[in-house]
């Protein structure tokens, strides 16, 4: 995974500072959630002989100068993928409930939010083995007749910060709009400032796993404290898979109308 970040950095042009730049981004992001009392739903759990666990532990906000001293992790020597610009594996574990509205209603449970589509895909890893989620966001989006400028919540999983940020780049490039998604045009890239503005796997880590719901459940809450009403979900994973989910703020759901197969599915935390 690691060189395929290094090789994936490279091929779009992605410095080593501009990775360090956005894991920092990461880190500063979540740390402030934190003490804005905005990442809530952890449960603490006590671990023997450490005592009570109340918040993910591996959030460090470092600088520039520091990340810079670190040497490549992977391709070395010339790598620009670093320990501090990759997620980190740390255990972890994620619930929620996912039902009909129906089932919600007989419950007695009050939803958070709509799940409207959803879209694997996997991609031959000879090529990118990291380059997934520039596939599924521009398919999910062009079936829905959206843009990314219509979404209001983006989270994609921080693997390394050279991989959001070359998909980042290949949803703005021309080449790989004609060339792989058969566009005339690029869908273009998500507003930096929609993206994983509480953090992510680069600050949160990566339990593998859990790191899907983690990634759900973040992007719900900030549909309601953002009073933001789409969401978009997205996710790279080992074997060039890539999965999206796209929902939309549950508030808002009584006046929305789109132009999809409705899906009635309803998404709790």
């Amino acid at each position: 995974m690691g060189h395929s970040s290094d090789r994936l950095a490279a091929a779009f042009k992605v410095s080593r500072r501009e990775q360090d730049e956005f894991a920092l981004r990461s880190h500063s992001s979540a740390d402030k959630a934190y003490k804005d009392g905005l990442l809530v739903d952890i449960e603490p759990i006590v671990v023997p002989q450490k005592g009570l666990v109340q918040k993910d532990n591996g959030v460090r906000v470092s600088s520039l100068e520091k990340m810079a001293k670190l040497k490549p992790a992977f391709v070395k020597p010339y790598g620009t993928v670093t320990a501090a610009n990759s997620s980190y594996l740390t255990d972890g574990a994620t619930a929620c409930l996912l039902m009909t509205e129906g089932k919600a209603k007989e419950l007695g449970l009050k939803p958070k939010a709509f799940l409207r589509q959803h879209l694997y895909c996997s991609i031959d890893p000879k090529d990118q083995l990291l380059l997934g989620p520039a596939y599924v966001i521009t398919r999910l989006l062009d079936r829905v007749g959206l843009t990314p400028k219509d979404i209001d919540v983006w989270e994609m999983h921080e693997a390394f910060a050279g991989q959001v940020l070359a998909n980042m780049k290949a949803l703005d490039s021309a080449f790989f709009s004609k060339n792989y998604m058969g566009r005339s045009s690029p869908i273009g890239a998500p507003d930096l400032n929609k993206l994983n503005n509480w953090g992510g796997s680069l600050s949160i880590g990566h339990p593998f796993g859990a790191t899907g719901v983690r990634l759900v459940t973040t992007a719900a809450n900030r549909l309601h404290k953002e009073n933001g009403r789409l969401a978009f979900v997205a996710a790279c994973a080992a074997g060039g898979i890539v999965s999206i989910f796209y929902f939309f703020s549950f508030q808002f759901s009584a006046s929305f109308t789109l132009n999809e197969r409705n899906i009635q599915i309803r998404f709790f935390h």
